[in-house]
């Protein structure tokens, strides 16, 4: 079941009305239209990353042995 607000619903029926399909109908017709790919995280770099970039050559995976070392007991 999903739960759309009502002008997504109105879209809905009057393009079903318009195909003369049942809303059920034109939806599975939709999410049929869909690519695997499109259910998939997009391969794009976000604009946030490496923001925080490391300039001392220390990266996140090596957290365990800085804070082994004593980081962040001074």
């Amino acid at each position: 079941m999903l739960d759309l607000s009502e002008e997504v619903l109105t879209l809905l029926r009057a393009e079903a009305e318009r195909r003369q399909l049942s809303v059920d109908a034109l939806v599975e017709e939709m999410a049929k239209s869909l690519s695997v790919d499109a259910a998939s995280p997009t391969s794009a770099r976000l604009s946030f990353v490496a923001i925080g970039s490391s300039t001392s050559g220390c990266y996140a995976s090596e957290a365990d042995e800085m804070l082994a070392d004593g980081f962040g007991t001074d």
